[in-house]
């Protein structure tokens, strides 16, 4: 059985990733903050809760240590879409905040699993990203978002470096503007912008590393 753990899953894009893994057959760990919504989310899919924070070594610590096998990491935990701010006046108590979802968490729960995502030797690594983060077309707003957001890209880019020779591919995804909580009415189903992160979870041992993707195509970095 193929497992993956699908992080910030209780609603929207997470839940839908890990609704489309369960039906391809994975074992999905649906991992979020709350007991209740996580307990009632994953039973919603077919999937084993797994109450986890990601601003928590504790928590991360403890799922490192009940996870004996994983193939698949969806890190998509993220916060503070920060409209209301502009880089040149934003509060950085918010930009700090926002990191340590959207950048600290990823990046200490992919270093804690790594011992198994590396055991089975096809592991893939996805992080949930954001257009806003290419560098290309970047203007102003949004600054504890984008610049956590450019920072995972990073960090992307570089594990998938460090991790080639283990067989891990990794990659960042963006699911477009989708109609969720966080991204407001108007987007696109998310069951559209859910099936990009699925496609990057699943590719095949010759699939790419270190890219930045929407929909299965290359986004400029």
């Amino acid at each position: 059985m193929t497992v993956s753990l699908v992080t910030g899953a209780n609603r929207g894009i997470g839940l839908e990733v890990c609704r489309q893994l369960v039906e391809r057959g994975y074992d999905v760990l649906l991992g979020a903050r709350s007991p209740e919504a996580v307990e009632r989310a994953a039973k919603e899919v077919g999937a084993t809760p797994l109450r986890l924070d990601v601003t928590s070594s504790a928590d991360i610590d403890q799922a490192a240590a009940e996870i004996g096998h994983l193939d698949v990491l969806v890190n998509n935990a993220a916060i503070t879409y920060d409209t209301w701010q502009r880089a040149s006046t934003a509060d950085l108590s918010v930009v700090r905040e926002a990191a340590e979802t959207n950048l600290y968490g990823p990046w200490r729960l992919t270093q804690a699993l790594l011992p198994q995502l590396r055991h089975g030797g096809h592991g893939r690594i996805v992080n949930v990203s954001s257009e806003v983060a290419s560098l290309t077309g970047m203007g102003g707003g949004t600054p504890a978002y984008t610049a956590s957001k450019v920072t995972l890209n990073a960090l992307t880019r570089m594990l998938a470096a460090e991790l080639r020779a283990d067989g891990i591919l990794v990659n960042a995804v963006c699911p477009g503007w989708v109609a969720t909580d966080m991204g407001g009415p108007g987007g696109r189903p998310v069951a559209e912008g859910a099936a990009g992160i699925v496609w990057a979870a699943t590719l095949p041992d010759d699939g790419p590393t270190g890219g930045f993707f929407r929909d299965g195509r290359p986004v400029p970095w």
